[in-house]
Formats: structure tokens, C-alpha cells, sequence
């Protein structure tokens, strides 16, 4: 090997090297159990999608399941519940998770009623802009973002 083909060889291994590195420390810090918005071909088309498409929202998913395991130090069983998002938009190149208004559990308009109501899910989506609460009887669409801090 003559002196140039080495100084080649040294870079694209330095480059190698580099790329790997970057890649590892990139999968490292990205947190772990973090839920992925989902993309799904099948959307039924109901009132409230033509809601959400007449105000410009794209949706990407429908009625999305998340199950969830609780145990409970005194039970030998764990529990089982889940929750559910009606559905996932996109407008902007922003995410948004969608909750119809439901008679039977009508959302109280306060701070306090929101955060119990709403933030969970926010919280198993940080990478959505915001949820939208979708009225169809009033046929209103109401935009929720949360800001947290936290203080050390």
C-alpha cells in the first residue's frame, strides 16, 4: 500500500468509527417504552373524521387501544385496564390526538378537571403537539396543549 491508499483507509474507518458512535449514543438516549403515533390505511369516514378533514386535519389513525398492566403490592394478579384515542391528525407536520366529547362523561372546563381527564394521554405521547377535544353535537373542535415544569 503506498502512503495515500493508508490516509484513505484511515479516514473512511475515522468515518466509520464516527458514524457508529453517533448512531449508538442516539439509541441510547432515546427513552425507552415510548409509544409511536400510529399510521393506518383504514379510516372509517364518519362525521367526525369530515370534522377534523373540514378543519384541515389530516387523520392518520383511527380508535387506537393502549393496554395497560397494574400490580398492586398486595394482589398476586396484576391488573388490567387500557385507554383509548379516538384518533391521530396531522396538520403542520404536528401531531394531535383526538377525544370525542362523550354525553355519559362530559369533561369539566378546569385546570384541575382536564389535567385528570386529558394529560395521560399527552403522556404517552410526548411527541404530539396537543390534544384536540371534538364536540359533534356543538361541531367544535377545541385545542388543548399542556405545558409542564418541572423544578428540581
Amino acid at each position: 500500500m503506498q502512503k495515500s491508499d493508508m490516509i484513505i483507509v484511515i479516514l473512511l474507518v475515522t468515518i466509520c468509527v464516527a458514524w457508529i458512535t453517533l448512531r449508538m449514543r442516539s439509541w441510547l438516549e432515546t427513552p425507552k417504552g415510548k409509544l409511536m403515533i400510529p399510521i393506518s390505511d383504514e379510516i372509517p369516514q364518519d362525521e367526525a373524521v369530515e370534522l377534523l378533514e373540514g378543519a384541515g386535519f389530516d387523520v392518520v389513525a383511527a380508535k387506537t387501544r393502549i393496554p395497560i398492566m397494574i400490580e398492586l403490592s398486595d394482589m398476586d394478579e396484576p391488573m388490567q385496564s387500557r385507554l383509548f384515542v379516538d384518533y391521530f391528525v396531522k396538520k403542520e407536520d404536528q401531531y394531535y390526538l383526538v377525544k370525542l366529547a362523550r354525553d355519559r362523561k362530559p369533561i369539566d372546563w378546569t385546570g384541575s378537571a382536564l389535567r385528570d381527564a386529558l394529560l395521560p394521554y399527552q403522556l404517552l405521547y410526548p411527541e404530539a403537539a396537543g390534544i384536540l377535544y371534538v364536540d359533534m353535537y356543538q361541531q367544535k373542535i377545541k385545542k388543548i396543549k399542556f405545558q409542564i415544569e418541572v423544578q428540581l
